[in-house]
């Protein structure tokens, strides 16, 4: 139907909110010119929206009740069969729920999207499906993903598998918690700040932030493009690499990749580390929140390399810490003017956009107070700087990002593998259903400074369990070159094979 056209009211008010002082004559002026201009819109809206097909069949699914939930992971079940065969042939997957599979609901963890319905799978579900993997449903995402922790998800909180009430980490926390526990083979999680590798390491699953584009980001819900990741979760080495294979290349869509280099990253399994030279990243270790013991348990993993036949060495970099200032107005002003004033879409790039989602995020204005808590602290601190500032932090991070990124080049030159711990911390206790605002916030984003640095920098990082400390898993992190991922899958296959991290 034709678009709703202004009044002479309607142009006022336009132009009082674009800073214009416009007369009564000016305001008619524009306003019986304005008109022809919306012909146009009228074209387009009467156009059908392209969309990919769907190809594969499924049913809506549904959220599974508690007793068959313990540990609050499962978003939705739902079973979607691949091609008959394929290199995900046997293997279950189940996506976050920031991921499009079409005919199933998404809700990214936030009661404001409830209702949302897809119409087109993501890439990479259609890459699962093409490649023979099975998707067994939807994972709990923390509140559209603003949540190291695992208790922000409006579902309610994810626990984790090796403690309930303590937190399975986030913001891939269902799809980590699932994987952990047995319930499916693989695992897709998103990472802006850390949230494949956080519940990874909280879990003690394997968690692979590729090279940022690597992975095809279409049809998975944005928070800021220039940090939006993707990947596989898994609960063994072969299969990150293997799923990786599936996953990776360019769609042709998404403004994100910009010639990525694949690899067969399964034939580097196997391969050992003799030579190879892994860097302990000082900075990696120096936070006000390390555990001695996690410090001990990622030393003691860099000792296994060096026994392993790897040549062993401490190395610096200062600016690993500007890095984890760099990533907040990043984040905080990238997300909220892409995320939430962009209706997650936002503008200025080619590729597929998903005007539903676009449309069913809109609403989030009319129930704003529904919002989590760490949702509206982010908010307001990136409106202030947008609004305030103009802009002039985020875009003088990001400059300074290409300035860290060029030192981590460079050590990556000399070094085939960074070494640090994933996290400071082992998995902490959910918050109360009392808990405060300090509390929740706290609880989110203790954990993020060891990780986000390779989100602005965009270099492969991957948590392996390297150990246990009171019964909990510990992450040890691994960074390597940008589309050096084998190079990772390398060293975590030769710690994997020679180190039963449970006992450790």
């Amino acid at each position: 139907m034709p678009i709703t056209r202004p009044t002479k009211e309607d142009v006022a008010q336009l132009g009082s909110d674009l800073h214009f002082m416009l007369t009564s004559d000016e305001v008619s002026e524009f306003h019986s010119l304005m008109g022809g201009m919306f012909d146009a819109y009228d074209l387009i809206d009467a156009m059908p929206n392209p969309v990919p097909a769907v190809e594969f069949p499924r049913t809506p699914g549904a959220r599974p009740s508690a007793d068959k939930n313990k540990l609050g992971a499962w978003a939705c079940k739902t079973e979607v069969n691949g091609a008959a065969e394929g290199k995900l042939s046997g293997k279950t997957i189940v996506l976050k729920d920031n991921v499009a599979l079409a005919g199933v609901p998404m809700m990214n963890g936030s009661t404001t999207l409830e209702g949302f319905i897809p119409a087109a799978d993501a890439t990479i579900v259609t890459r699962i499906l093409e490649a023979g993997g099975t998707i067994a449903g939807k994972a709990v995402s923390e509140h559209f993903c603003l949540s190291g922790g695992s208790h922000t998800s409006d579902p309610g909180p994810v626990h984790n598998p090796h403690r309930h009430g303590y937190s399975a980490g986030g913001s891939s926390s269902g799809s980590a918690a699932l994987v952990a526990a047995g319930e499916v083979d693989m695992a897709i999680g998103g990472d802006q700040g850390g949230s494949i590798r956080i519940p990874s390491s909280f879990c003690g699953t394997y968690g692979m932030k590729p090279t940022h584009g690597l992975v095809p980001y279409t049809g998975v819900m944005p928070i800021e493009a220039t940090i939006d990741h993707t990947g596989p979760i898994t609960a063994n080495v072969a299969d990150n690499a293997l799923f990786l294979e599936v996953l990776a290349g360019a769609d042709g869509r998404d403004p994100r990749q910009y010639a990525p280099k694949t690899d067969n990253y399964t034939a580097a399994l196997g391969q050992g580390v003799k030579g190879m030279k892994i860097g302990i990243l000082t900075e990696g270790f120096d936070f006000p929140n390390m555990d001695p013991a996690v410090a001990d348990k990622a030393r003691a993993a860099a000792e296994r390399f060096r026994a392993l036949g790897a040549k062993v060495s401490e190395v610096s970099l200062p600016e690993h810490h500007i890095a984890g200032a760099a990533w907040n107005p990043i984040t905080l002003e990238g997300f909220t003017a892409q995320m939430m004033h962009g209706n997650g879409m936002g503008f200025n790039w080619k590729g597929q956009y998903d005007v539903g989602l676009l449309d069913a995020h809109s609403g989030w204005r009319d129930r704003a107070d529904d919002l989590s808590a760490t949702m509206k602290i982010c908010m307001m601190v990136g409106q202030w700087g947008l609004s305030h500032y103009r802009g002039r932090y985020y875009a003088k991070s990001q400059n300074i990002a290409l300035s860290i990124k060029s030192a981590y080049d460079a050590l990556l030159n000399e070094y085939d593998i960074l070494l640090m711990p994933t996290l400071p911390i082992t998995a902490q206790p959910l918050p109360g259903k009392d808990a405060s605002i300090t509390e929740i916030v706290a609880r989110a984003f203790e954990m993020t400074n060891t990780t986000c640095p390779f989100d602005i920098t965009g270099h492969p990082a991957m948590s392996i369990p390297c150990g246990m400390i009171d019964g909990l898993p510990v992450g040890l992190m691994l960074v390597a070159g940008d589309y050096r991922e084998a190079t990772i899958y390398q060293a975590a296959s030769a710690f994997e094979a020679d180190v039963d991290w449970t006992t450790q």
